[in-house]
């Protein structure tokens, strides 16, 4: 069901594990070509054009593209109190762990009388994706509502695919944590064309977004790579993964489920397991072959775990498994070695670190207080998660009194002149001759 890499023997550099571990193979290219027509349909449309691209794409006509704040009451109020209850925790541990993320001002006495200040401003308006199709995530919703509203940013939209068992609505449990969360501007409205409207706003029904945030299948993400400039983004999501760095105290029944759990995504999620034990390898894959047939969507698991992206990966040394996980910069990473926590502070590359047994990826996907909206595809030795700092823009406020001015004049002069562009050392002196 899933292939297994021996690595043993082998010092490969970052490059060479990179090689040897895959991701599953996507034709960004193509799904560029494909959302083409549908970005110039928005640019270019009204509400009934999208009305008519949700028909097409979505399988149901809905009547309107804003959800009623009717139907938001409505979703709420029909939620199931234990649902709610598991979300309103969630929110409680999620916001208590985002608004330690808030920056402060700080001023810096360059010289006397010379100032910069730093302030965090957020943006105006976001846009937020909550994807749909083979699972439903609330969880989305919260993972992407909470930071932007401790950004204190003042316009928040969320764009979810209608869906045909809701008469065009999205599902009524993200419509339902819209509202526990106090978002009024909900669109029934997916793909790349959930991203165009959010880009360009249509008369009438959207203002233009600053910023888009959130996953969704390579439609959106090509949407978000083609609209970038025009708009903001996170980054452009792909499919989900894991890495487990595990040693022989991992208990391979814990493994195989973390693995599995992944994998239920989609069929090119990726599920690695590197490890120094042959005997857990083994275990793992006798837990596998037992776990996945009596789990749901055994197929779709099965697939993913029997791709190329998937694999069990054999090391020498807990050493040579932290370069193969910093190298492959994994979405969520697990720690399930003997010395975790200390494996744990050696890991540069990674959306999220989940240290020891009993903190599954599963914990952070819904109720740890960590973000889940995470840098996949190798992003993750670049970029950052999702958080209060991305609906923030520090800017800095210069201001110099007159000798800090004068003091500094000389100096400005020379480098203007340096790199030949000598009106900006004009424009310092200018203000020596009325002084």
């Amino acid at each position: 069901m899933i292939r297994t890499l021996d690595l043993r023997g082998q010092a490969l550099s970052k490059a060479g594990y990179q090689r040897a571990i895959p991701r599953a193979t996507l034709d960004i290219a193509a799904a560029m070509k494909a959302i083409e027509p549908i970005l110039e349909r928005v640019k270019n449309g009204d509400e009934a054009e999208l009305i008519n691209l949700a028909t097409e794409f979505d399988g149901i006509t809905p009547k309107s593209i804003r959800v009623a704040e009717s139907d938001l009451a409505s979703a709420l109020a029909g939620l199931d109190p234990a649902v709610r209850s598991a979300l309103e925790l969630s929110i409680v541990r999620i916001r208590k762990v985002h608004e330690d993320q808030k920056r402060s001002e700080k001023i810096t006495k360059v010289v006397d009388g010379g100032i910069v200040t730093e302030r965090w401003i957020p943006v105006d308006r976001v846009g937020l994706y909550v994807p749909g199709g083979r699972a439903v995530y609330p969880s989305s919703v919260l993972m992407n509502v909470i930071p932007a509203q401790i950004a204190k940013v003042t316009s928040i939209a969320v764009a979810s695919p209608p869906q045909k068992e809701f008469g065009g609505l999205p599902h009524p449990t993200i419509l339902a944590a819209c509202a526990l969360l106090g978002i009024t501007e909900v669109y029934a409205i997916g793909g790349a064309q959930a991203i165009a409207l959010f880009a360009y706003g249509m008369d009438g029904l959207s203002e233009k977004c600053d910023l888009v945030t959130g996953p969704g299948n390579i439609y959106v993400a090509a949407a978000k790579r083609a609209l970038r400039g025009v708009i903001g983004i996170d980054s452009e999501a792909g499919p989900t993964e894991i890495a487990i760095l595990a040693d022989d105290s991992a208990i391979a029944a814990d493994v195989a489920a973390d693995l599995i759990s992944q994998a239920e995504h989609d069929v090119i999620a990726a599920a690695v397991l590197v490890t120094t034990s042959p005997e857990l390898a083994v275990g793992v894959e006798k837990e596998l072959e037992k776990r996945v047939g009596a789990t749901k969507h055994s197929a779709r698991i099965k697939e993913a775990l029997s791709g190329i992206q998937s694999a069990i990966v054999l090391v020498d040394s807990v050493a040579q498994g932290l370069d193969v996980v910093n190298a492959y910069a994994a979405e969520h990473l697990e720690i399930q070695t003997v010395n975790a926590a200390a494996d744990a502070l050696k890991i540069r590359n990674a959306g999220a670190v989940f240290i020891g047994r009993f903190s599954p990826v599963s914990l952070g996907d819904y109720s740890a207080g960590s973000n889940h909206v995470l840098p996949t595809g190798g992003c993750a030795c670049h970029s950052s998660g999702l958080s209060v700092q991305t609906f923030l823009r520090g800017l800095h406020y210069i201001e110099y009194s007159k000798q800090a001015f004068i003091d500094i004049v000389p100096t400005v002069i020379t480098l203007a002149n340096s790199e030949d562009l000598p009106a900006h050392g004009e424009a310092m002196s200018a203000r020596l001759e009325n002084l």
